[in-house]
C-alpha cells in the first residue's frame, strides 16, 4: 500500500506535465475531429478533459483498486457526448487512449528508475498489469458509450427526416397537401401512413392533396400502403385527390385490384389544386 501511495504522489505532481507533453506531441494533421482543432476554447476544453483523465486515473493507484472504474463514469459520459468528440472518429479516439497509456508506462519507468532498488519485480509488473488493465476497462467503456449515444442521436436525426420527408402542409384551414419524394420502402410507408393520420386528425383537414410525381419507385407491398393511407383517411372523413401517379405505380395498383372509386385522380398537382378552386 505504501508503494501505491508513493507512486499515486509522483503521477499525481505529474498529471499537468502528462497533458502538456501530450497535447504537443499531439498528431495535428488529422483531416478531421478535435485533434485538429485550432480553435483556443476546444483547445483549452480537451486539455481539461484530459488532465481530468489523469486525476481519475492516478486515484485508482491512491486506493489500490484496479477492479472497476465507477471513478471514470462521469468523464467517460462527457467524453462519449462531448460535441467535438463526437465529431472525431473513433480509431483517432482510440489512437490517443494508446498514446497516453503509453505515456504512464513509461512514467512508471521512470519512477522506478528513480526508486532503483526498492520494489520488488513483483509490485512493478502490478502497476504495469493495472495500467493495461485499466485502460482496456475504461476504452471498452467508453466505445460502448459513445456507440449508444450516436445511436440515440441517429435514430432522433432519423425521426426528425422521417417528419420532414411526409410533412401535411396547409393550404387553408381545411385543406391540404401532402408531395411524397425519393424511394419509399416498407418501413417509411408505414410511418407515412401513421404521420399522416396524425397531422390530418390535429389539422382538422377535410380534403388532402397526395402527391406522387416526386416517387421513383414502390414495391407492391408499398402501393399498397399508400393506397392504405386513402382508405384510412376516408374513415376519418377527409376526401383525397392522388396526383403525378407513375405508369408503373398504377399498373402495380391494378394488379393489386386496388379500387379507385373512393379517390379522385389527376396528372398533376397543380391541375388537382386548381379543380378544386384553390
Amino acid at each position: 500500500m505504501e508503494a501505491n501511495q508513493q507512486l499515486y504522489q509522483f503521477m499525481s505532481d505529474n498529471t499537468w506535465n502528462l497533458t502538456e507533453d501530450w497535447y504537443e506531441s499531439l498528431d495535428k494533421s488529422d483531416p478531421s475531429g478535435i485533434y485538429s482543432s485550432k480553435d483556443p476554447v476546444v483547445i483549452q476544453n480537451m486539455k481539461r478533459q484530459n488532465h481530468a483523465f489523469h486525476e481519475h486515473f492516478c486515484e485508482l493507484f491512491r486506493q489500490n483498486k484496479c477492479e472497476g472504474i465507477e471513478s471514470f463514469e462521469e468523464w467517460i459520459t462527457e467524453i462519449a457526448q462531448d460535441e467535438e468528440h463526437l465529431k472525431t472518429p473513433i480509431h483517432y479516439i482510440l489512437r490517443e487512449f494508446f498514446r497516453t497509456q503509453e505515456q504512464y508506462l513509461e512514467l512508471i519507468q521512470k519512477f522506478i528508475e528513480i526508486h532503483e532498488g526498492e520494489y520488488t519485480e513483483q509490485v512493478k509488473s502490478t502497476w504495469r498489469d493495472m495500467v493495461v488493465k485499466v485502460f482496456s476497462l475504461v476504452m471498452t467503456r467508453f466505445s460502448e458509450e459513445n456507440y449508444n449515444y450516436s445511436q440515440v442521436r441517429l435514430n432522433a436525426q432519423q425521426a426528425v427526416i422521417k417528419e420532414l420527408s411526409s410533412p401535411v402542409i396547409s393550404l387553408n384551414k381545411n385543406t391540404a397537401v401532402l408531395p411524397l419524394i425519393g424511394d419509399i420502402d416498407t418501413g417509411r410507408a408505414r410511418y407515412i401512413l401513421e404521420n399522416t393520420l396524425t397531422e390530418c386528425a390535429s389539422k382538422n383537414v377535410e380534403h388532402l392533396f397526395i402527391d406522387l410525381s416526386g416517387v421513383i419507385m414502390v414495391d407492391t407491398m408499398v402501393a399498397h400502403q399508400i393506397f392504405q393511407i386513402v382508405d384510412s383517411l376516408n374513415l376519418l372523413g377527409v376526401n383525397c385527390t392522388l396526383s403525378g401517379i407513375r405508369p408503373e405505380i398504377a399498373q402495380t395498383a391494378i394488379q393489386l385490384g386496388i379500387s379507385f372509386e373512393k379517390v379522385s385522380v389527376t396528372s398533376t398537382l397543380e391541375r388537382a389544386i386548381n379543380n378544386l378552386g384553390l
